[in-house]
């Protein structure tokens, strides 16, 4: 079992870039809009609430906070990601517009997304890319607005996590806040969002934590801003979740 990842040199600003191959099956939360291009390999995976099944040439559309958990894959998967900033898509589309997850090979909807990773693969100079990357955004808004699959108690249990991700919450204060019993929302969280509540959190804390990092904050100090007791609970959840420690990626952004 194994997983290949070669970073890809980009010319636009924000935006990163990179080539996947890999015969495992992974779970994934992304803290950036990720147009992610299916080269080769077939695959069942899980998210928003239903089963989509990927094979080359079609398109994986994920959003900061979407939980993808593959199922089933036949044969070796080779990836291309793009990765456009949150902040920027969201200008264009607004933060709660829901983009279909998944558009297959040969629709149309998705031209944009193919220019914009034939860009990245021919290293085009900035202004291209640029081009490229507001098209794809645009494309993203096209293709945005689908029926929210989060029911309102668990819409505002995401919400409470995401806005007090650096305290301490109790499944008590999810419920109360979700206005609904904590043993239906871990049911119904579970099942809508493809994780228990704590593991979502833990989630949200380390993308901030990548994100504190990448700022510029030591290691040592980002533990507290994120809601983790010490750099020895921030070092086992960085590594299980993003494969390397807090310090190797600081030097590597």
């Amino acid at each position: 079992m194994t997983i290949h990842t070669d970073e890809l040199t980009v010319s636009a600003p924000g935006v990163r870039a990179m080539r996947w191959s890999t015969d495992e099956l992974h779970v994934c939360m992304k803290d950036a809009y990720a147009i992610t291009r299916i080269d080769a390999g077939r695959s069942e995976w899980w998210s928003r609430g239903q089963v989509w099944r990927s094979g080359p040439g079609s398109f994986q559309l994920k959003q900061p906070g979407d939980v993808h958990r593959d199922i089933s894959r036949d044969g070796p998967g080779v990836l291309q990601v793009v990765l456009l900033p949150a902040q920027g898509v969201e200008r264009v589309i607004g933060k709660r517009a829901r983009v279909e997850p998944q558009l297959s090979a040969g629709d149309e909807r998705a031209r944009p997304f193919e220019r914009l990773h034939a860009a990245v693969e021919r290293g085009a100079d900035r202004l291209a890319l640029e081009v490229a990357v507001a098209e794809a955004i645009a494309a993203l808004g096209a293709v945005a607005d689908q029926p929210s699959e989060r029911t309102r108690p668990v819409r505002r249990a995401v919400e409470l996590l995401h806005a007090r991700l650096a305290e301490a919450i109790t499944l008590d204060d999810l419920a109360a806040h979700a206005g609904l019993d904590k043993y239906h929302l871990c049911r119904a969280f579970r099942a809508q969002v493809g994780m228990p509540p704590h593991a979502y959190l833990t989630r949200l804390r380390i993308m901030r934590a990548k994100a504190l990092l990448a700022a510029g904050v030591r290691p040592r100090d980002v533990a507290p801003q994120v809601g983790l007791y010490d750099q020895s609970q921030l070092n086992r959840h960085f590594r299980r979740i993003v494969g390397t420690t807090p310090g190797q990626y600081a030097r590597a952004v």
